[in-house]
């Protein structure tokens, strides 16, 4: 591949050719699968025709080479230019942005903010406005299948800005095809998601310098965090369960092993004590779908109760 404005590869070696004929092409002897190259070399002025004579001349490349970066010198300060004005260009704007109602801040540094559309137009504004880090608690199972593309697309452009972006999830997102599929292109993105055995906390972090948790349970209303010091905690426990969690080939998952992934978990939250009903509120899945995985279980370690099942997982877990 050439530089823009420079000659390719198959115009540098016709270039190369016409030298050695004594410089000149006649207009005869161009061949039809070389009249592209021939019109890009005429173009970049490394050939001229004259008329008169039928025929190219070859130019010396240094005059093209000094007139190229001429012209780009001079592309290159009228851009800078026009970028030195774009701030003044925008400043009306800018001015009727900071004007705008926003959310009021209580002592503290709390504010809160109310409603799924809020908090969502709240969210996309901080991926605008805190570029450089994005760290991300996501409890609960498979994620609202109505926003996944939105959600891709803001990591996708986030990390080609050059932020980072993290996400922990638990693991009965993994239930869901279509969530193990957005793991897999947020990962692809440059934006890894991780799993995690929960309980924690919805956490959302920008730039280490807001954070939105939630302010109910329903998770309707969210808490705007600003204040310094309860930003350092909430980094702190993120930092702590990022390192814990378990990284996941989403690629293998999305291949189909999303269900063996499910079935482990079931397995280690069995080793663990939990009950049936406790398992499946946990990873948000039916009784019925907990006792099929517990049944396949029983009969792959061959166990006759369920406290001779949790009893030999826990031993396999130790070895």
């Amino acid at each position: 591949m050439s530089e823009p404005g420079l000659p390719d590869a198959a115009a540098r070696e016709l270039y190369r050719e016409i030298l050695k004929d004594g410089g000149r092409l006649r207009l005869s002897d161009v061949r039809p699968e070389d009249e592209p190259t021939v019109s890009q070399l005429a173009e970049l002025g490394l050939l001229v025709l004259r008329i008169a004579d039928g025929a190219y001349s070859a130019v010396n490349p240094r005059v093209v080479g000094e007139r190229i970066g001429a012209d780009l010198r001079e592309e290159s300060a009228r851009l800078l230019a026009r970028a030195a004005l774009v701030p003044d260009l925008l400043d009306d704007l800018a001015q009727a942005y900071d004007v705008a109602p926003r959310r009021s801040m209580q002592a503290g540094g709390v504010g809160r903010v109310a409603g799924m559309v809020e908090i969502r137009h709240l969210i996309s504004q901080w991926v605008g406005e805190y570029p450089h880090e994005a760290l991300a608690l996501q409890p609960g199972g498979p994620r609202p299948h109505g926003h996944m593309a939105d959600a891709l697309e803001h990591a996708r452009r986030y990390v080609e800005g050059g932020g980072v972006m993290h996400t922990i999830f638990e693991p009965s997102a993994c239930s869901d095809p279509r969530t193990v599929e957005y793991a897999r292109q947020s990962t692809l993105v440059g934006a890894p998601i991780r799993l995690l055995e929960g309980p924690f906390t919805k956490t959302l972090i920008f730039d280490r310098a807001v954070a939105l948790i939630p302010a109910v349970s329903d998770h309707t209303v969210a808490a705007v965090v600003e204040d310094p010091a309860m930003i350092a905690y909430l980094v702190g426990v993120f930092e702590r369960q990022w390192k814990q969690a378990q990284v996941v080939d989403w690629e293998a998952l999305a291949e189909g092993s999303a269900g063996v992934a499910v079935h482990e978990q079931v397995g280690r939250l069995l080793a663990r004590g939990l009950t049936q009903r406790a398992i499946a509120s946990r990873m948000g899945l039916s009784e019925r779908t907990v006792a099929a995985h517990i049944a396949r279980l029983r009969e792959a370690y061959d166990a006759e109760t369920l406290f001779q099942l949790g009893w030999q997982m826990r031993g396999a877990r130790d070895v």
